[in-house]
């Protein structure tokens, strides 16, 4: 059994979620940010965008580490003016 416990703790430690995360701090127009929520989840759940100042403009993109350059690629093809603040 002890055996077994670390076989599953040993996996755990090699499948650690925080190393994949990727979080954006974005700026775009007021208007734009329904546009922009409905635009990111369009693309394949490429990430997830939560609006964290709506007078400002401001927007969290929330993806991965690998989906992030393609992502980021997208975005800046599209006809939004978005600033990336992080």
């Amino acid at each position: 059994m002890q055996d077994l416990r670390k076989n599953i703790d040993s996996k755990a430690e090699k499948t650690d979620c925080q190393d994949c995360d990727c979080l954006v701090k974005a700026r775009v127009p007021r208007s734009e940010i329904q546009l922009l929520c409905k635009l990111v989840e369009g693309m394949g759940h490429l990430g997830v965008v939560t609006t964290t100042n709506r007078l400002a403009g401001e927007v969290l993109i929330q993806t991965t580490r690998h989906c992030w350059p393609e992502l980021k690629f997208l975005l800046q093809k599209s006809n939004f003016k978005i600033d990336f603040l992080s």
